[in-house]
Order: C-alpha cells, then structure tokens, then sequence
C-alpha cells in the first residue's frame, strides 16, 4: 500500500515526510483492519513532522481523523462486521484498569496509547485498530465532513466542556483552524455568543459567516469581557491575552497537545478575581460519543480542504503556513 511516513522530524520545507510502499498491515486479536476513505489533517500531525511533538517510533504514519471501512477482522473481533463505516480517532487504547481509567479519565491513563504517534495511521490506504476504540459512523454523511470530526470536533468539545462557559455565555476563540470552526458552531448552537480572535483574515470571514459576533486579529481585545475562552493556536504568548479578556469567574483552556512557551503571567491583571486555566488532555470516548451524537442533532457545517493522499506533504505545507481555511483532508478514495 501508499504510506506517507515521518522519516525525519523537522521544518516542513525540509521534507520530514516521506511517500513509501508499505505492507498492508494484518489484524492482531481485538482488531480490525480499515480501508481508509478519507483521514482529515490535523496540527497534531503537523507537530509530530516537525518535531514539535517526539516521534515515540521511527517512521510513524500519521494521522488519526480517518473514515474508512472493515475489510478483514482479527481474532476475536466480533464487535463490527465486514463493510462496516467507522471512524478512528486519536485515542487508540488505554489499560482500562489504573485509576484513571476506573473514574472515567482513560484520556489521562499512563498507557494510553495514540493513532498516527504510536502505532501508523491514517496517511495510507489501510490501517487496524482495535475495535473497543472505533465509532460506528452513519451511511448518510459524506466521509469528508466526518473525519474532522474525529479529532477537531471530539478535542474543540471537551476544550468547551473544560472552559465552564455558562448557558447563554459569552465565549472567545483564540486561532480558527479545523477544530475551532466545529466548536465555534457548538457553541452557537448551545445559545453562547462568540468572540474570534485569529490572525487569518479568510478565518475571520468564516468565523463571521458561521455566526460569530465578532471577528478580529489575534491579539485584540474582544469587544466584551468573557465568561469563557478556548485557546486553539499553539501560541503561549496568547495566554496572558486571553486571560486579560476574561471577566471575573472566567475560564481558559488551552485545547492543544503543543503550546510554545508562555511568558510570566501577572497573578493581578491575569489570574485575580478567581480567573481559571485548563490544560485539555486528549479526550475520552465518551467525549467522542457525545460530540458525534451532537453532531446528529445539530449538522454542523464542516469547510473542508480536499488533497490527493499523494499530496499529503503540501497539506501539512499549507496548514503550516496558515493557508487552509477550515480542515484539510486527503481523499483515498470511495
């Protein structure tokens, strides 16, 4: 099969990706092999090219948003037929039994294992997992509208269940990529107004579009305090900002797996009046769950950038270089 692999982390204009032929994987007890139809782009993949986040093996296939179908099954895998549409996400295993995962928080489990990053993802034609972590993915939606929903909108959704917005709050968003226009919507949806601040203008337009009260550069103020905010930008010096912006009692979670350094924090400009910041750790399943049965009841509009799987490399180029406006995704075919 095609295979994009991380052959040597580093600046995207070196090349750390490299297009090889791979064989196709076989199925291990619990598991079940995916033809991939489609697997979205995301930052994390961009981070791990790059170096940002360590490779945990050498030659990784990345990606982790991938919508696909069960061609061939391992033993014991009796939870999904053959042709079954599903959807493999970031979270690959976890022990399900440290007391993490026995209270509900296997996203903080000390064995959790992840797509694309520990084990080859979705960058190819075929990939396994195991079937306790999949989604059952409904007929009706086009593949390419799905697959962000497998980490931008499962990651976006637990980042706004951690920002304690209040119903009928007022939320700002800090960067507007692929997981911060599903949650934006969200948001919306749940009665919030929202706030964007990014520095693309084509993400403003489209902030504007989906229903945003406001859209303007990343390091304005917003035109009112927030009771919530969601930074989505892996940029540190944008906490101190968001933190400024908060009204009293407000919350800031940091949605990303990689945050450049943040700079000396103020306790009375930025913290004072009982200001609150989150760090988002992966996601659960149920997150995943809820997100996509949300999803079910409120469709919600998915701006996606189609590539070739052969063009993987110019994906993560442009999303590098703030040049896809919403999500980016690599068609496989049907």
């Amino acid at each position: 099969m095609t295979a994009w692999v991380v052959r040597r982390p580093g600046p995207m204009a070196t090349g750390p990706l490299e297009k090889v032929r791979l064989p196709v994987p076989e199925p291990a007890a619990g598991e079940v092999l995916v033809k991939v139809e489609v697997c979205a782009v995301c930052r994390t993949d961009l981070h791990l090219a790059e170096g940002d986040l360590t490779p945990r093996r050498p030659g990784t296939v990345p990606g982790h948003e991938v919508v696909g179908r069960v061609v061939a099954r391992g033993p014991g895998a009796d939870l999904l037929p053959d042709g079954a549409r599903v959807g493999v996400a970031w979270l690959r295993a976890a022990c399900g039994r440290c007391r993490y995962c026995l209270r509900g928080a296997e996203n903080l489990c000390p064995y959790s294992q992840y797509t694309g990053w520990d084990a080859d993802g979705g960058y190819a034609e075929y990939l396994v997992a195991p079937q306790d972590f999949v989604y059952r993915l409904p007929e009706e939606r086009p593949a390419d509208e799905l697959a962000p929903l497998l980490c931008a909108g499962i990651i976006g959704y637990r980042a706004l269940v951690r920002a304690d917005l209040p119903p009928g709050g007022r939320l700002g968003v800090y960067g507007f990529g692929a997981s911060a226009h599903l949650t934006t919507q969200v948001a919306l949806a749940q009665g919030a107004t929202v706030h964007v601040m990014t520095r693309a203008g084509s993400a403003r337009r489209l902030a504007l579009e989906l229903g945003a009260a406001s859209a303007s550069p990343a390091y304005d103020a917003p035109p009112e305090p927030l009771d919530a905010a969601i930074l989505f930008a892996p940029v540190g010096d944008l906490v101190p900002v968001a933190l400024a912006a908060l009204d009293r009692g407000g919350t800031l979670s940091v949605a990303g797996i990689h945050l450049s350094d943040i700079p000396p924090l103020v306790y009375q400009d930025h913290l004072f009046q009982e200001r609150t910041l989150r760090s988002v750790t992966a996601n659960t399943r149920a997150d995943g769950r809820a997100l996509l049965a949300f999803a079910h009841r409120h469709p919600l509009r998915v701006t996606t950038v189609p590539y070739g799987l052969d063009e993987a490399d110019r994906a993560l180029s442009d999303l590098a270089a703030d040049r896809v406006t919403g999500a980016a995704v690599l068609h496989l075919g049907d």
